[in-house]
């Protein structure tokens, strides 16, 4: 098995929250435990949603944890060229199409079709744009998507959900690889990413485990190796929503680190520590490697 590789991946939408210092721990301690090497990139391609600032404030907010990355961190902002590359080989192999569709013509569709949509899900792309039923058809191109076989079953085992499975067809459609506005998808940025880093272990937020079946698919279009997964528990407000900068989740009070990584162990099912940030992490590493999903 290659060298284990993990990486933690936050969003400069502002400072990290309990939430986020979960998903921080988590990812470290595993790759301790493997022996492996931590990484921190900065996804920062969505940037009308960036804080400026917000980047340097979270590297700083890690380091007083104690996690910080082994090698230099990376910004998604500066990967273009190398996102390009992969929509063009994608494109090549006809895999990806440009789309035409806004929004409110992607919803118009589906009305037609009798397809409801529930309030707060993704729409499923109808394949308006497909290139067998015609393309564009004169419409301006406004996003890449990519082409989703019909049969879009993807299955995988998540280390701590266990057996997992999308029918990425039914339940997502061709998905944008390139935004209308120009910014590059969330999806295609991440995988290229991965790929770019020689990422193996993939450790994130149990709300993150939707994009799993996308990004696999990805993987698969591109001819990259797929990572393990593992998603960690969700941290919830009193409210049992799940704690997010889009719903006010307040800002990680580091003013007692031990303090703020004691609550992200005990989320994690992790005993409490007395000591110094140091002795705790070393602790919990070893509690980590006893215990860890396999």
């Amino acid at each position: 098995m290659a060298t284990y590789r993990g990486r933690f991946a936050p969003s400069p939408t502002g400072p990290l929250h309990a939430g986020s210092l979960v998903a921080a721990l988590a990812s470290w301690l595993d790759a301790r435990a493997h022996g492996g090497t931590w990484l921190v990139r900065i996804e920062d391609v969505d940037t009308p949603r960036c804080v400026p600032g917000a980047d340097q404030l979270i590297l700083q907010q890690l380091a007083s944890c104690g996690l910080e990355s082994e090698e230099p961190v990376l910004w998604q902002s500066t990967h273009g060229p190398l996102y390009q590359a992969a929509l063009d080989q994608l494109i090549e192999q006809g895999s990806a199409y440009p789309c035409g569709c806004s929004r409110k013509d992607i919803e118009a569709a589906l009305h037609a079709q009798g397809v409801s949509r529930e309030r707060h899900h993704i729409a499923v792309y109808p394949g308006t744009c497909r290139p067998e039923r015609g393309g564009l058809q004169g419409k301006p191109a406004r996003a890449w998507r990519l082409q989703i076989p019909d049969t879009g079953e993807v299955a995988w085992t998540d280390r701590r959900l266990g057996p997992q499975t999308q029918n990425l067809a039914t339940e997502v459609g061709d998905f944008v690889l390139k935004r209308a506005d120009g910014l590059w998808a969330y999806q295609l940025a991440v995988v290229v990413d991965d790929a770019a880093q020689g990422i193996t272990h993939v450790v994130r937020g149990e709300d993150l485990a939707d994009n799993t079946a996308r990004q696999m698919a990805l993987q698969r279009a591109l001819g990259f190796a797929t990572p393990v997964y593992l998603h960690t528990p969700l941290v919830r407000g009193a409210n049992g929503e799940k704690l997010s900068k889009q719903n006010g989740a307040q800002p990680l009070d580091l003013t007692d680190p031990l303090q703020a990584l004691n609550s992200a162990a005990q989320a994690l099912g992790l005993p409490p520590h007395a000591g110094s940030v140091a002795q705790a992490l070393a602790h919990w590493t070893h509690a980590w490697a006893k215990a860890r999903p396999a």
